[in-house]
């Protein structure tokens, strides 16, 4: 890794005996990049939500058509596929009647639920 990288790079040469970061390593014409390559971050990074915070009725959350689309395949899973296995005759197969018909909509409503939570 190179001084330009921006991740952190440990460099022990940094560090006393005692395990604290020596005052010079800070300090001078290169401490920007050095407190960057200790991973220190921006201090103003951190504070910019508090000049100018997001209001949560500002942003669009409503249930609209994807969290119907959610509530008919919960109704799917839980109501549905309960019924299908009811309704199933005793002679069909196990597998069939215990693992494929409730994994079906399990799987559905766990791509529907990540799909209707995401935002485009």
């Amino acid at each position: 890794m190179t001084e330009r990288d921006e991740g952190y790079v440990h460099d022990p040469d940094d560090f006393d005996g005692d395990g604290t970061l020596e005052a010079d390593a800070a300090d001078g014409p290169d401490a920007d990049a050095n407190s960057r390559r200790r991973g220190e971050a921006d201090p103003t990074a951190d504070d910019r939500w508090l000049e100018d915070p997001v209001h949560p009725e500002t942003t669009d959350r409503e249930f609209g058509t994807r969290g119907w689309i959610l509530v008919g395949m919960i109704f799917v899973a839980f109501i549905v596929a309960p019924g299908v296995i009811l309704l199933i005759p005793p002679g069909t197969d196990y597998l069939l009647a215990l693992l494929i018909v409730p994994l079906v909509p399990a799987v559905a409503l766990a791509l529907t639920a990540v799909w209707a939570t995401t935002r485009p």
